[in-house]
């Protein structure tokens, strides 16, 4: 199949005029004036990477803890027509028996495909995180980080898990960090570490930053807690939730600006009211209130968001970051961080061909992922 006359971002992310090839499941050659039988004209259009989102709780009305096959191929069915061509389910801090459940769905649906957006594996958000900075979590089901639990979690789901959550304050949490970074991305999340106990945390493993800014220290000019050390660290990278509600428009131009094009990954981190209207919903067990797409718990906590990635790229380009930033932060940044830009996250040849077809305004033309469109 050739794809004609698109504005393509080659693998360098630069936007070029040029045509592509692809051959099965990958994209096979990348050069102006391509020709062949089977042609698609994309004249007018931009072609980007599959966007990948890597911190994703649920969303038309299905949610990961559901532990059934059946919420993940709704969440999948759902995120293709956003032009998210890859994601990882995200855990709760809930009961273990619900994370492992959750994780052997996680697992089925990677050995048997379902249908839309392709599952990369699981991004565990808790139970090994700080009571203090549990946000929408249940505090019920915190737990100390245990190395050995995870380690058997790990082994029996396959070795799905690509990211772990830790407060890295928590007792026992350095001899997790150790082990735990030579088998996944461990990423600091709801924590109450200062800027010194962060910087440690990096040092000794953790390499990624769940949601930025929320659920966590925040920079001061005297204190600049674990946000400081994120920027003053430049081998981290930070999820970023770009929906306008839990961080100011200002302060993401800021963050971007500060963080660099390979450090944000730009996240839903959504629930399962998202891409539905407004009511009540449940995240982790715990009642939330949607009123004009804001999430909340009864006591005004925000509990994840009703986003997708393509409405936070549209909101970046509104709120006026560079594209190629913006493009990135969906794309390759999130297959580096959970260790998949080899196969997903740019248009290169040989790499899988996972690509969004986009008019001028954003809006979503065609999907395609594994060389088939879909959307």
């Amino acid at each position: 199949m050739l794809l004609k006359n698109a504005e393509v971002f080659n693998q360098d992310f630069d936007l070029v005029q040029t045509d592509l090839s692809i051959h099965e499941d990958r994209i096979a050659e990348i050069a102006p004036c391509l020709s062949g039988e089977e042609t698609v004209d994309l004249s007018g259009c931009i072609v980007a990477p599959g966007f990948v989102d890597i911190h994703i709780h649920g969303c038309a009305g299905a949610d990961t803890c559901d532990g059934t096959r059946g919420a993940i191929e709704t969440m999948a069915k759902h995120l293709i027509t956003k032009g998210v061509t890859s994601f990882c389910p995200t855990t709760m801090t809930v009961a273990m028996t619900q994370i492992r459940s959750a994780l052997s769905v996680v697992r089925d649906c990677m050995e048997h495909p379902v249908e839309g957006a392709r599952v990369c594996g699981v991004n565990m958000e808790g139970p090994y995180i700080s009571a203090h900075r549990k946000g929408a979590q249940d505090e019920s089901y915190v737990r100390t980080p245990d190395w050995r639990e995870f380690e058997e979690l790990f082994r029996d789901c396959g070795g799905i898990i690509k990211l772990v959550d830790i407060a890295p304050e928590q007792e026992n949490a350095d001899d997790f960090i150790e082990h735990a970074a030579k088998l996944c991305t461990v990423s600091m999340a709801h924590t109450d570490a200062d800027y010194d106990r962060a910087k440690a945390a990096f040092e000794q493993g953790i390499t990624h930053v769940t949601h930025l800014y929320n659920a966590m220290t925040g920079l001061n000019h005297r204190t600049p807690g674990a946000v400081g050390a994120v920027f003053d660290n430049s081998d981290v990278k930070a999820e970023i939730i770009c929906d306008g509600v839990h961080i100011h428009p200002a302060v993401l131009r800021l963050s971007f600006r500060l963080l660099g094009e390979d450090r944000t990954v730009i996240v839903s981190d959504s629930l399962r009211a998202a891409g539905l209207a407004d009511g009540l919903y449940d995240l982790g067990g715990q009642q939330v209130f949607v009123k004009d797409g804001r999430a909340r718990l009864a006591d005004g906590t925000i509990a994840g968001s009703t986003t997708n990635l393509l409405d936070e790229i549209r909101n970046l380009v509104r709120f006026g970051l560079p594209l190629r930033r913006i493009i990135k932060s969906a794309t390759i940044n999130p297959a580096a961080a959970i260790g998949m830009d080899d196969r997903i996250g740019s248009i290169k040849t040989g790499k899988s061909a996972d690509l969004v077809v986009l008019n001028r305004d954003f809006t979503i033309r065609k999907v395609m992922v594994g060389g088939k469109f879909v959307f």
